[in-house]
C-alpha cells in the first residue's frame, strides 16, 4: 500500500472530519476485531491492544468525536437520527452501561471496560450479576 496511501487512506479519521465528513465507525469484523471497546480504543489512541503499534496518530479522533462515530453519525448515515443514535425523548432506548466512563478513564482504562448492562427497545437484555 506504501505509506502515504497508508496514512492518508487507511482510516484517515482527523482529515475527514477537518473536512467536514461524517465520520462513521463501528466493529467491521473480520477486517476488524469485533470488540466495540478494542476499536473504541483505537479511534481515540490509534493502537491497537498492543501499544507499541502506533497507526498514524496524527489522524486519532477526540473521545467525543469517536462516541459520536459510533452512536448518532451511524443513525444519520442511516437516515434514521430521529429514531436512534441519541438518548432523547420519542427514540428507541437501545444502550449499554459500562463500567467506565470513556471520557474520563485513561487510555490504559478504556481496554479494561466491561459492558455492565445492555438495554434494547427499553429492556434489560444483560446484566453483569
Amino acid at each position: 500500500m506504501g505509506i502515504k496511501r497508508a496514512k492518508y487512506g487507511a482510516y484517515p479519521w482527523r482529515s475527514l472530519i477537518d473536512a467536514g465528513a461524517v465520520v462513521t465507525n463501528g466493529t467491521d469484523t473480520p477486517v476488524e476485531d469485533i470488540s466495540p471497546i478494542e476499536s473504541f480504543y483505537a479511534s481515540v489512541t490509534r493502537r491497537r491492544t498492543a501499544p507499541s503499534m502506533v497507526f498514524f496518530p496524527e489522524q486519532s479522533m477526540t473521545r467525543a468525536e469517536a462516541i459520536h462515530s459510533y452512536t448518532l453519525a451511524c443513525a444519520y448515515s442511516a437516515f434514521e437520527e430521529e429514531l436512534k443514535g441519541s438518548l432523547e425523548e420519542g427514540k428507541l432506548a437501545d444502550l449499554v452501561v459500562l463500567s467506565n466512563d470513556l471520557m474520563e478513564c485513561t487510555d490504559e482504562e478504556i481496554l479494561n471496560t466491561k459492558v455492565l448492562t445492555t438495554i434494547v427497545g427499553g429492556k434489560i437484555k444483560y446484566q453483569v450479576k
